[in-house]
């Protein structure tokens, strides 16, 4: 699999935000800012974020304030 951003695995997953974020039992806002580089996942969100998208941390680019 190729690296994608937390958006293009929630958009691959056909998913909007705020079905994503019930999924992962957070708020819609903590994914944005999650999707955006304003903040990152902690360890058990990430290991979330893995299953619900079928991918591993490797996989996964996390944006950084200074790419948005």
């Amino acid at each position: 699999m190729q690296k994608m951003t937390l958006k293009m695995l929630r958009v691959r997953a056909n998913l909007s935000q705020e079905e994503a974020a019930k999924k992962l039992d957070i708020s819609p806002s903590t994914l944005s800012k999650w999707e955006h580089g304003k903040s990152f996942p902690d360890v058990p969100n990430i290991s979330k974020i893995e299953e619900l998208y079928d991918t591993t941390y490797s996989n996964i680019i996390f944006l950084s304030n200074n790419t948005v």
